[in-house]
């Protein structure tokens, strides 16, 4: 397994948690980190012997957002050595958005600015009812850009645009409520339980079938007409039903038995 200096990985169950690992920083992330993270998400994503990724962080917070260091080194850099950064970081957040495995952030402490694009990107978001939140670029006359097309889906563009203009701090019971996170939860032992449970659901789905789940979700959101959507869905079900796994689950429903996606999860836990 690759060492990493910012991220560790670990794999437990066929869960992968990749942990930010920057506690002394409070987790704030740099290049360095950018860079480690999507190595990391690469090198693990055909493995099939993992369900999911979980992406959480050492210490008492999240993620801070951007490293104050790396944020000073910008005033130094051409505009173009600016873009590519930035490039590098949209990159990261759409690689998660659009990753073939289920991808779940869990969220204590504080996430603010470009954290929050790193959880909004996951497929499934929960925080500590006490985390606090805020995308605060506006404080510092900037936006809170390559983050906006994650947060928008998340929010909707009203919720954004009042958090976004005003760069508030809200707490996680208001990120639940204006669809930020899917669910707050009072103490980090309901967090840990209701996550294991969405773990376990996970690892009762077929593989293939949540991968093709995820891109028939990302191509019909891209279109607000769904006659356009008539074909591509139509394809996409018979698709899923001649496939290896499509008759294989609906064998093992006919003859009341689990399908063998199951009883290779419950293998690797053993």
């Amino acid at each position: 397994m690759h060492h990493y200096e910012t991220i560790e990985l670990e794999i437990n169950h066929s869960i992968a948690t990749l942990w930010l690992n920057r506690p002394e920083v409070r987790n704030a992330f740099n290049n360095h980190v950018i860079v480690e993270l999507m190595d990391c998400l690469q090198s693990i994503e055909h493995q099939p012997e993992i369900t999911a990724v979980v992406i959480r962080g050492r210490g008492k917070t999240f993620c801070a957002g951007a490293d104050i260091q790396w944020m000073k080194s910008f005033s130094s850099m051409s505009h173009q050595e600016d873009f590519q950064e930035n490039i590098h970081l949209a990159r990261c957040f759409y690689m998660i958005y659009t990753y073939s495995k289920p991808t779940i952030a869990l969220v204590h402490g504080a996430a603010f600015g470009g954290a929050n694009g790193l959880l909004a990107a996951c497929d499934m978001a929960y925080c500590l009812s006490d985390t606090k939140f805020a995308f605060s670029e506006v404080k510092i006359g900037i936006i809170p850009a390559t983050i906006s097309p994650y947060i928008v889906k998340r929010m909707g563009e009203f919720n954004a645009r009042e958090l976004m203009l005003t760069g508030r701090r809200f707490s996680g019971e208001e990120a639940a409520q204006k669809g930020l996170v899917n669910a707050t939860f009072s103490s980090s032992e309901a967090l840990s339980e209701y996550v294991n449970q969405i773990s376990q659901e996970l690892k009762s789905s077929a593989p293939g079938a949540m991968s093709n789940c995820k891109d028939l979700i990302f191509n019909i959101t891209k279109s607000n007409n769904f006659n356009e959507t008539i074909d591509y869905t139509a394809r996409m079900i018979a698709d899923a039903r001649a496939s290896e796994e499509g008759q294989e689950g609906m064998s093992a429903f006919l003859e009341k038995r689990k399908p063998n996606w199951v009883a290779s999860a419950n293998a690797n836990v053993n």
